[in-house]
């Protein structure tokens, strides 16, 4: 198999490298050639995968090459230039941009939830947005035990999240030494919170937010699901958390649900906060799983549940998921 990257030398391109590396989804002995792949500013570069190097190419020299898979992690507008070029020559594209995620005919994928979305024809298959999935992971076994009707979402988003533009500021700030040339958002964001993610559109929601509500009904198959949702980035590296109200349209047993999630793949229970466990970003940070605690009803609404989820953004966020993708292809 030939497999390229595309964003190779990003933030999320260079973890799904270290994720493909440790050979814990994908066999990398599968890969005959890796093909790594970026911009014309670091086209000849090295970069290290599986104890050799490979040379940075061009997107026209990757396309002659034919790859078996390439996953996209370049940006939207690069997507949407280059991934139908590569689909053309036989190549099935994972994209880990909003590009086409809203596509009817493009599967929109969390393998935990929906792998049996993907059809063999498929060319182009969408990786969700980091907070829809791990919201959709926790909330799909939920969702099909007890249906739920409503959801209220407030994250708080890892400064990772917006690529290395955004760790160089914190990191500068927290220096006291930002001069603004690496300005990822309009305000500090060392101690501090900025509710801001995304563009903010006419009804005075941002991107950031709408995207958690039409990726999460499209994943869930659910159109009817209603969901409100608040975006918040934090001034931390780890990984992006949720505070989740879920409304359901059926009662629950609290343990239950407890047990349903600690069976459920990819999911860790976290949830004796007497003693002080919970999750949080900076535990998650480096780990594939998603974790969920904070469990308890909602006393001011019935068949209502509070939770709280934490995951890794650039792992099970982007990578990972992408890389689980490319493991049902092969």
């Amino acid at each position: 198999m030939k497999f390229a990257v595309v964003g190779a030398t990003g933030l999320v391109g260079s973890v799904i490298i270290k994720v493909l590396e440790e050979n814990r989804y994908f066999d990398k002995s599968n890969i005959i050639e890796f093909i790594p792949v970026a911009s014309e500013t670091s086209v000849g570069k090295s970069i290290l995968f599986n104890s050799a190097s490979h040379r940075v190419v061009g997107m026209a020299e990757a396309i002659s090459r034919r790859p078996d898979i390439a996953i996209f992690s370049a940006g939207a507008s690069t997507s949407l230039q280059w991934a139908k070029a590569f689909t053309e020559t036989g190549t099935t594209v994972i994209d880990n941009s909003s590009a086409w995620r809203m596509y009817d005919d493009i599967p929109l994928v969390v393998p935990e939830v929906n792998p049996h979305t993907i059809k063999l024809n498929d060319k182009i298959i969408a990786n969700p947005n980091c907070s829809t999935i791990q919201l959709a992971l926790v909330l799909a076994p939920l969702h099909r035990k007890y249906k739920a009707k409503r959801l209220v979402i407030s994250t708080y988003q890892s400064v990772t999240g917006s690529g290395s533009r955004g760790v160089n500021q914190l990191r500068a700030e927290r220096l006291d030494m930002f001069t603004g040339q690496t300005r990822a958002y309009p305000h500090r964001i060392d101690l501090n919170l900025i509710p801001h993610g995304g563009d903010f559109m006419d009804n005075g929601y941002t991107s950031e937010e709408i995207k958690l509500v039409h990726e999460t009904r499209k994943i869930l198959e659910d159109k009817a699901l209603q969901i409100t949702s608040t975006v918040v980035r934090v001034p931390v590296y780890g990984g992006h958390s949720e505070s989740v109200n879920i409304e359901f349209y059926n009662d629950f047993d609290l343990d239950d649900v407890k047990n349903i999630l600690a069976k459920s793949n990819g999911i860790v229970v976290l949830d004796d906060p007497k003693n002080a466990i919970y999750p949080m970003p900076f535990d998650a940070e480096g780990k594939d799983e998603v974790f969920v605690g904070r469990l308890r009803r909602d006393n001011s609404c019935s068949n209502s549940l509070n939770l709280w989820i934490v995951a890794d953004n650039l792992r099970k966020g982007a990578a990972t998921n992408a890389v689980q993708i490319a493991a049902i292809l092969k």
